[in-house]
This record gives C-alpha cells, sequence and structure tokens, in this order.
C-alpha cells in the first residue's frame, strides 16, 4: 500500500478520515482528499506540478486521470485541480486543471479540460469533452465533444448526487473491512 501514495518533492499526500486507496492506484504529491473518499484500481491522482484538492465523500474510478498545470510563461498561475464533496468520477475519466463543485456526475470517459468550471449540481454524460474555460452551468446535464447543454436536471436526477456518493462510501467501507488496508 505505501507504494500507491507518495511523497514529490517532500510532499506527501494528505487523507482524510476512512480513505480507501486500491493498491494498484497512485496518489502522489500535493494532494489532499476529505473523508470517506475511494480511489480504485489503476486510477492517477498526481499532484507533482501544482495542487490538487478533493472534498469529502468523491469517488474515483478506475483508470481515471487527475492531474493538473504547472505556472510558467503559458499560464503564469497555472491551474490547480480542485473537487468539491458527493462527486461521482466514473470509470476512465480525465480530469486536468478545472474545477468541480459539489454534487457533481462525471460519466465514463468524459475529460474536462484546464480552466474548465463545473458548477455544483451537474450531469457530465458519458465521453463528454469539456473544452479549456468552459464554464458548465449549476442544475444541468450536459454531453457531446465539445460539451453541450442538453436539459435542466430533474428532482430525481438532484437526489441521486447523495445516493450514488454514499453508496460508494459503503462499497469503499466493505473494503477497507475485507482487507488490510488501513488509511
Amino acid at each position: 500500500m505505501s507504494t500507491s501514495i507518495r511523497a514529490h518533492k517532500g510532499i506527501r499526500p494528505t487523507l482524510g478520515d476512512r480513505v480507501y486507496v486500491d493498491p494498484q492506484s497512485a496518489v502522489i504529491g500535493d494532494v489532499q482528499m476529505g473523508d470517506d473518499c475511494s480511489v480504485w484500481p489503476f486510477a492517477v491522482i498526481r499532484g507533482d506540478m501544482h495542487r490538487i484538492r478533493i472534498g469529502s465523500r468523491v469517488s474515483i474510478q478506475d483508470n481515471s486521470t487527475l492531474h493538473i498545470t504547472h505556472a510558467g510563461p503559458f499560464q503564469p498561475d497555472g491551474w490547480p485541480l480542485t473537487i468539491g464533496s458527493d462527486v461521482t468520477i466514473g470509470h476512465n475519466v480525465c480530469l486536468h486543471g478545472c474545477s468541480i463543485g459539489n454534487e457533481v456526475l462525471i460519466g465514463i470517459g468524459s475529460t474536462v479540460l484546464d480552466g474548465a468550471v463545473v458548477e455544483d449540481q451537474v450531469v457530465i454524460g458519458a465521453g463528454t469533452l469539456v473544452p479549456p474555460g468552459k464554464v458548465l452551468e449549476s442544475g444541468y446535464m450536459y454531453m457531446g465533444a465539445p460539451a453541450k447543454q442538453i436539459r435542466p436536471l430533474k428532482e430525481k436526477e438532484k437526489n441521486f448526487f447523495k445516493y450514488t456518493a454514499g453508496n460508494y462510501v459503503k462499497l469503499k467501507d466493505e473494503y477497507i473491512a475485507n482487507s488490510d488496508y488501513s488509511s
């Protein structure tokens, strides 16, 4: 397990309580993660050139990549990655130097790029590409490449955010209880 969570340039990730990090994933460098998060097999969270901040009850599913953009001549401040709470990040998602609000569902195979802002209570459909700098307004579903606003979310869909976050909390608790892992 120790190789899954590792320092870069002397900065080690900090994890909240009851976090599950699968042994076949990597959490590196300047990463802070809230309580009850889960990082599933082959996910990579790489805070090596800027910071990554993740809220509570966030599920980062298999094969997802979370990274940043460094400060330099093309972007003087760089782009950190921030993720709110109660966020479900589907399989094979790439989040790069963007800002994700609370209660967001990011569908399988989606990509959200530098400087994009996803407000609270947003569904991003599978395979969606959110281009650099785009803002996804709260309360809507987005799909496509590039992402387009499809329709307002239904009340049932809004209630799903907390349900799915809670479901992944239960699942990671099962993994913790049935393994040698402890955070």
